[in-house]
């Protein structure tokens, strides 16, 4: 008797998953991308992109200097294939007003060793140093809750590069802005407003106010401020950025911690050839400890660093060039004289080396949305000490894998 129920059950229980697939199937079947794209309630599309390479690190800096740059502590001579990023989103039509977007991220799986040995590690990494998932963008979208501006309420992508600088730059493949290699958050978690100027999109906005703590939970009483204005000209062939952000990071009586970018962009974007200049000035007040001996004093710091990139066809649709050099000072007002070494207090912006970047590479397209590019990486390091003005880089070769689905 007991079997004969078990049975039952289980019968049951799979008619109901397989008239529940079939449903799923023939919603999927009925809402086609292009409705999707047309803003149709109850229509959805899953999405993802991965890119990854084989490197060979040719050349290490002996003072594994670079914080937390791709390939800073990275050994000499290894060679590796690995993932930098994996995405797998999914973007819902809940109505013609609303929608929301969901994605999951597991990126940047090195295993790091310090001169002394020590392993750590970088990006998702579980404690076996495995990659995983985590939650980058989960929240809802209120479409032009007043004419030509969105709401969006939720953790999504800030104002800061990844809506419009990142895309013109467009090989995030290759490497981060100049903005994000600092770790700029490229999302939070919010509220933010999205809109337009006037109805071609030539002339815009983008204004929120977040965590600061991009996925992780809030973990001090102070809100990340970002603002993004922008205009486009000649066919949106010229366009001009302007970013600005602000955030307490400790605010006591007589300690004022406090971070405040200004950044600018413009390029001249066309499907043929893409020219970008992208820079920042980052205000730390009170981000630095200048050390001399057993004297210590903490005092502003000024961040500076210039991009410039070019990419362009060489065969339409089938191969293309990329080339990029950055520049970066980590603190203009650094006293040689009056302290030996500096300490950060935020550690995105370790202020006793300046930086010079390069890459460059082809990028051959066999079909589209499927990319091969071998490309050079290189860092230059120069230390800001007078007595150890130290120079050295990192080389890494490699041939990157980038391929996009559902998109």
């Amino acid at each position: 008797m007991l079997f004969t129920k078990q049975r039952l059950f289980f019968t049951a229980l799979l008619c109901f998953g397989l008239f529940l697939g079939s449903s799923l199937k023939a919603q999927f079947t009925m809402n086609s991308d292009s409705a999707f794209k047309a803003g149709s309630p109850n229509s959805g599309r899953l999405w993802g992109y991965v890119f990854g390479d084989y490197y060979y690190k040719a050349h290490s800096d002996p003072l594994v200097r670079g914080g937390s740059d791709q390939y800073s502590g990275v050994p000499e001579k290894r060679n590796a294939f690995a993932f930098r990023r994996i995405y797998l989103g999914y973007d819902y039509n809940i109505s013609k007003k609303f929608s929301t977007e969901l994605l999951l991220a597991a990126e940047d799986n090195f295993v790091l060793t310090a001169l002394n040995g020590a392993t750590t590690t970088t990006g998702d990494l579980l404690s076996d140093n495995k990659l995983t998932f985590y939650i980058k963008l989960a929240n809802i979208r209120w479409k032009n809750i007043w004419k030509n501006t969105d709401l969006v309420v939720g953790q999504v992508i800030t104002p800061s590069f990844g809506l419009l600088t990142d895309k013109i730059w467009s090989y995030r493949s290759i490497e981060r802005t100049i903005a994000d290699i600092r770790r700029t958050p490229s999302f939070d978690l919010g509220v933010t407003l999205q809109g337009r100027f006037d109805d071609e999109g030539n002339y815009g906005y983008n204004l929120m106010v977040g965590n600061g703590a991009s996925a992780r939970p809030e973990n001090d009483k102070f809100k990340w401020f970002y603002g993004d204005v922008y205009a486009m000209f000649f066919n949106k062939k010229l366009v001009f950025d302007l970013y600005a952000d602000y955030q307490r990071l400790d605010w006591e009586d007589g300690f004022h911690h406090v971070r405040n970018m200004v950044k600018g962009f413009v390029a001249y974007n066309t499907p043929n050839v893409t020219v970008g200049v992208e820079a920042f000035i980052n205000n730390g007040k009170n981000d630095v400890v200048g050390v001399n001996g057993t004297v210590k004093d903490t005092t502003d710091a000024k961040a500076v660093g210039i991009s410039t990139y070019i990419h362009g066809n060489i065969i339409k649709n089938k191969l293309s060039f990329f080339a990029r050099f950055d520049t970066y000072n980590p603190d203009t007002k650094y006293d040689n004289v009056a302290f030996t070494k500096y300490i950060a207090l935020t550690s995105n912006y370790e202020p006793n080396n300046k930086e010079e970047f390069i890459t460059a590479g082809l990028d051959f397209t066999p079909v589209k949305n499927v990319h091969i590019m071998p490309n050079i990486w290189y860092n230059k390091y120069t230390a800001q000490q007078s007595a150890n003005l130290n120079t050295d880089h990192d080389l890494v070769y490699r041939a990157t894998v980038y391929y996009v689905f559902g998109k």
